[in-house]
């Protein structure tokens, strides 16, 4: 029986979903790239409200791997081409910012700077003012290629190869506020910042995720830990999934991770308990985006290649899942 809490939304990627970001002020509207080499912009509606439907697509050269938006109306893209765009979601017209070297593989817009950050595999990250004449604001060279990168209020985290991380005030790029290495034994897969800003979460290809904090003092740096998930027994052999994104919910701080296991559980990581796993999708999830009010959570569904080509053949196809929230994601204790 279908569930009542989910819709699908219509017209989906035809190939891997690599990030789906919520509009900042419309609990309706989100982007959602692929390596289909598109940019899509739906409005999800509600069954009995106005139908979900795909408004503006934005045909590209490469692969797309990470999207934004800077308002409702704007937003980026970047991707294998190396190239920064800039999205007029209402005229469907794209304008190309800049470029890095290498593939582009995150991005985050600050409201209060009006400022773009991107990272690349070229081992750079790029502040871009897309009013400007000349775009490009500054560039910072990082030790090894870029995988991804988030931000709460100042702070960027910037998750890197070798398990290296760097954390940037965006108000000095120059050089890193804070240096690091992974608490993860293997390659970092995805990250988060907390919506509090007190810190992030990181998880690997491993099958564990780990809580981290900026404060450096022994105190902050005491509360954290890391725990294992996305893992299930199968005739008495541990199968351990790659944790493919995550996220934060909003108001309440808890977080959602994704698995190469098809599952998406909630986790509060202050008092370090799972509030709840959803049923197992078809596919495997490799992107997750809670929108601007908290009350839905968007979930890209899709084979991922973590088995090559013989397992897109087994189950090909893509979907977008809108998960309707109650308090599953809220902390038992919460009192507002």
């Amino acid at each position: 029986m279908a569930d009542p809490n989910n819709t699908v939304l219509p017209s989906p990627p035809f190939d891997t979903i690599s990030c789906i970001k919520y509009s900042p002020t419309d609990p309706d509207k989100l982007l959602v790239s692929s390596w289909d080499t598109s940019v899509r912009f739906y409005h999800a509606g509600e069954p009995n409200s106005k139908p979900s439907e795909q408004l503006a697509k934005f045909e590209h050269r490469a692969a797309i791997l990470t999207c934004c938006f800077s308002d409702s109306s704007h937003g980026f893209s970047g991707g294998l081409d190396a190239t920064i765009r800039h999205l007029e979601i209402g005229t469907e017209k794209m304008v190309t910012v800049g470029s890095h070297t290498d593939a582009v593989s995150g991005m985050v817009y600050s409201d209060e700077s009006n400022a773009l950050v991107s990272g690349s595999w070229d081992c750079s990250l790029r502040l871009w003012d897309p009013r400007a004449s000349t775009p490009q604001q500054s560039v910072t060279t990082t030790p090894e290629r870029v995988y991804c990168l988030d931000m709460t209020n100042h702070n960027i985290v910037v998750a890197m190869a070798s398990r290296l991380f760097n954390i940037y005030d965006i108000r000095n790029m120059a050089t890193p506020a804070q240096q690091r290495e992974s608490s993860l034994k293997y390659m970092t897969r995805s990250l988060a910042c907390m919506s509090d800003g007190q810190g992030y979460a990181t998880a690997s290809v491993e099958g564990r995720i780990a809580v981290e904090y900026f404060d450096p003092s022994p105190t902050a740096q005491a509360k954290k830990y890391a725990f294992k998930c996305h893992r299930h027994t199968m005739d008495d052999v541990d199968q351990v999934y790659p944790v493919n994104a995550l996220a934060f919910h909003p108001v309440y701080n808890t977080f959602a991770s994704a698995g190469s296991d098809a599952t998406v559980s909630i986790w509060d990581h202050v008092v370090k308990k799972r509030l709840r796993q959803y049923p197992k999708f078809g596919n495997p999830v490799g992107a997750l985006a809670f929108n601007c009010d908290g009350t839905r959570l968007a979930v890209g569904v899709g084979y991922n290649w973590d088995l090559g080509e013989k397992g897109m053949h087994e189950k090909p196809g893509t979907e977008i899942c809108i998960r309707r929230l109650g308090d599953e994601v809220k902390p038992k204790n919460w009192s507002g």
